[in-house]
């Protein structure tokens, strides 16, 4: 019989979900001012990070899946670029870089906290090890 998740493994599950959403974050703030390549296209669309639960099995670890943010596209008045459509309005990305920042700093926090975790577990597994050898 498996063990359960928990402990070490948990935390190391969720150092994995937390680098995947450092990684989308940065991917949206690396894209927050590209515009579509032709008249009338569509700019970067945001991708957010969502949480896949866990459906019960004891055996599955936590992960994220990325899915396309559907808000709106600003727009400003740009005749001159390439990308504007025949009215001279140009689609933005929908990323907002304080928000990405904001969840880059929170995903950031979330993986050193799983470090420590992990860290904690090894020093006391040691210690442990070491009362029963004296």
């Amino acid at each position: 019989m498996k063990d359960d998740i928990s402990g070490p493994s948990l935390a190391s599950a969720a150092l994995r979900i937390h680098q995947g959403r450092m990684r989308v974050s940065v991917e949206n703030i690396a894209n927050a001012h590209s515009t579509a390549s032709v008249p009338d296209g569509e700019p970067y669309r945001r991708k957010i990070a969502v949480f896949e639960p866990i459906t019960g099995n004891t055996e599955e670890a936590p992960a994220i899946r990325i899915v396309r943010d559907k808000t709106e596209f600003p727009m400003v008045h740009s005749p001159g670029h390439h990308a504007a459509d025949a009215g001279g309005n140009l689609k933005l990305p929908n990323v907002r870089p304080t928000v990405e920042m904001s969840e880059l700093r929170s995903a950031m926090r979330a993986y050193e906290a799983n470090l420590r975790t992990i860290a904690t577990f090894d020093d006391l597994k040691g210690k442990t090890l070491a009362l029963l050898k004296s």
